[in-house]
């Protein structure tokens, strides 16, 4: 067959199918080349029209491309050679080529589709992240499948076959994949509850992250300092998540004096703390006020907490060393001595 494939070659198909293709190359490049000058001086155009032509260009190159060799090379007797047989439906090459086209660009139409046109319609008419995300992914599964049993379809698969063997090996392997069937139907229940959203911040094992991706089986968490988190959706229904989204972002220092010290010329002193830390230009608002609490007697010790509210785009952990300094040079100067339990905790409390 291989023989007869490429006897069937000829030059003056190769010919024309380069033409054709570099006719198409240069029109896509033209096009692309046309829509940035016109959108130069719109900053708006650049960052929506722009991209979306560019994307929508490439793959309309790349199936028309496809189209074009389908279309130069239908002549050709291997195109059309039956591979299979199947309930009357001989499945050839060309076939297979429109299955694979129909998959492909189902995916990227849908792709497009919430990318660039629902995002516009979501802001719109105001609606959040989270739900938006949830019509996103149930759009795409939607479509994917209907493309997935089109192309089974055109190759002559029947699907009713398909679905009983797909029950039986269900049945099988659901004793020994329970864990992603759980895991499964927890990622539904999140879809369309949505105990959590995309774009919110959540704390697991004391390690604090923002929520980029929600997939059937996982989530996707980036931590604030760590990488990224893979968290099993039944994680999410099955434990206690803290949502720290609506949480104001504060500094927290925890300090343990010793019990002789007396507890106002202490509380004083970290009050004079956080002004120098303020006048220092950490980047905290004119009227900021800090938080100073005598939160815990022992018998050997005093522990204080202070808490310095602060904007989005504080440096959190630089602001709690300056205090740490400044702290450990005011006890020095006014006698002031820590308790010789351990000196300090950091509370995290990030955004």
């Amino acid at each position: 067959m291989l023989d007869t494939v490429w006897k069937e070659f000829s030059d003056i198909h190769l010919f024309r199918f380069a033409l054709d293709t570099v006719v198409l190359l240069v029109a896509g490049k033209l096009l692309k080349w046309t829509v940035s000058v016109l959108a130069k001086r719109n900053r708006r155009l650049q960052k929506t029209v722009v991209p979306a032509v560019y994307s929508i260009t490439n793959w309309a190159c790349l199936y028309g491309v496809l189209l074009i060799f389908l279309f130069d090379f239908s002549d050709n007797r291997w195109l059309f050679y039956p591979l299979y047989s199947k309930g009357g439906l001989d499945v050839t090459p060309f076939l297979l080529i429109v299955a694979l086209m129909i998959v492909t660009l189902a995916h990227r139409l849908v792709k497009l589709l919430t990318k660039y046109v629902l995002s516009t319609v979501y802001d719109h008419y105001h609606v959040d992240r989270g739900l938006g995300y949830t019509f996103n992914r149930l759009i795409y599964y939607t479509v994917m499948i209907a493309a997935l049993c089109i192309s089974f379809t055109t190759v002559g698969l029947d699907l009713s076959a398909l679905g009983a063997v797909l029950s039986v090996i269900g049945i099988g392997l659901g004793f020994g994949m329970r864990n992603i069937a759980a895991n499964f139907v927890s990622g539904i229940i999140i879809l369309f509850e949505r105990p959590i959203e995309v774009g919110e911040t959540v704390e697991i094992n004391e390690e604090t992250g923002r929520v980029e991706k929600i997939n059937l089986r996982s989530t996707t968490v980036r931590l604030d300092k760590s990488g990224t988190l893979i968290v099993p959706n039944q994680y999410f229904i099955e434990q206690v998540i803290k949502n720290r989204t609506t949480e104001k972002p504060s500094a927290s220092i925890q300090v343990s004096v010793s019990s002789e010290m007396d507890t106002k010329k202490v509380e004083k002193l970290l009050h004079e703390a956080f002004e120098t830390v303020k006048e220092a230009d950490h980047g905290l608002a004119p009227d900021t006020i800090a938080s100073v609490k005598l939160i815990r007697l022992r018998n050997h010790s005093f522990d204080f907490l202070v808490e310095i509210p602060l904007l989005p785009g504080n440096q959190k952990d630089e602001i709690e060393n300056e205090m740490r300094h400044v702290i450990v040079r005011l006890f020095r100067e006014n006698g002031i001595e820590f308790a010789k339990e351990p000196i300090e905790q950091v509370i995290l409390r990030d955004s």
